[in-house]
């Protein structure tokens, strides 16, 4: 095959390809006699191997040098299996943040959705505060977490409380983290969800798939949320290692109610709502 050929199945440019023959990453190629370029199936199975390994961030000396061992039947140098299985961990991180990015979207979309139908709905004094409840199992660290960081986040629009579907202590390590930035929860209490059977409410947050499946029905009118954490009160080991996995919650939580608070202030006519484009004029 020609120059271009090759080019076109690798997908590559014939400039680049004459970059790696001149670099000697790749073999010089025979030449026919009109004296044009003959590539062989076996030149593009190599310079695909090596734009493979480049995108996994090998430089071309190093892509070129394994593509080398690997095609002569020699085992790779050990620096550059380390440097594969680094790009490996690297691509699966990588996974994990566009999936938890995914489930935040989603969550996102949610909360739009159910704000924007609690604000048609709504026909309650404007500046009555928003009323949230976050339900968990045991209402000892993840429902009680939300319930100071809305207080926080969201005063003075918001009425924030938490409760448990089957509720336990309020963690120690749930009011340690909350110190951290400067919040007194030292006064907190576990409280059961039936405690807010009368309690008017906008939204119901869910925080955990069991949770989810035994809260009872709430009565009044309101939209219902729900975002699954992991329960840091189940990871074993040092302190210090369950106090970086509260930490991890208060952090996720934190994501979470920054745009859900604008989005209830706005349904909740606390904020202007945000205008889409203007036609176009002709």
């Amino acid at each position: 095959m020609n120059i271009s050929t090759l080019a076109r199945r690798a997908g590559i440019s014939p400039s680049g390809i004459r970059w790696y023959e001149a670099a000697g990453i790749l073999p010089v190629p025979q030449r026919r006699s009109n004296g044009y370029r003959e590539y062989t199936d076996a030149d593009c199975s190599r310079l695909r191997l090596i734009l493979a390994l480049r995108r996994l961030g090998l430089t071309p000396d190093e892509a070129g040098r394994l593509v080398d061992r690997c095609l002569d039947g020699g085992a790779p140098d050990s620096g550059l299996a380390d440097m594969l299985e680094r790009q490996r961990r690297r691509i699966a991180q990588q996974r994990e943040e566009l999936e938890r990015l995914e489930r935040e979207l989603g969550d996102l979309e949610t909360s739009i959705e159910a704000t924007e139908a609690a604000r048609r709905r709504s026909e309650r004094p404007p500046r009555e505060p928003i009323g949230v409840l976050f339900v968990c199992n045991g209402n000892s660290g993840r429902s009680q977490i939300a319930e100071a960081l809305l207080d926080r986040f969201g005063e003075p629009d918001f009425a924030a409380w938490s409760a448990g579907t089957r509720p336990k202590e309020v963690h120690p390590l749930t009011v340690r983290i909350l110190a951290e930035v400067g919040i007194d929860w030292s006064d907190a209490r576990a409280k059961p969800v039936a405690e807010f059977l009368d309690r008017r409410l906008d939204y119901v947050i869910t925080l955990s798939n069991s949770a989810r499946e035994e809260c009872p029905t709430l009565p009044g009118r309101h939209s219902s949320l729900h975002w699954h954490l992991d329960d840091p009160a189940e990871i074993d080991g040092a302190e210090e290692t369950r106090l970086e996995a509260f930490r991890a919650t208060r952090t996720e939580l934190s994501v979470r109610l920054r745009p859900f608070i604008e989005i209830a202030r706005r349904a909740a006519g606390r904020l202007p709502v945000i205008a889409g484009p203007e036609p176009s004029r002709v």
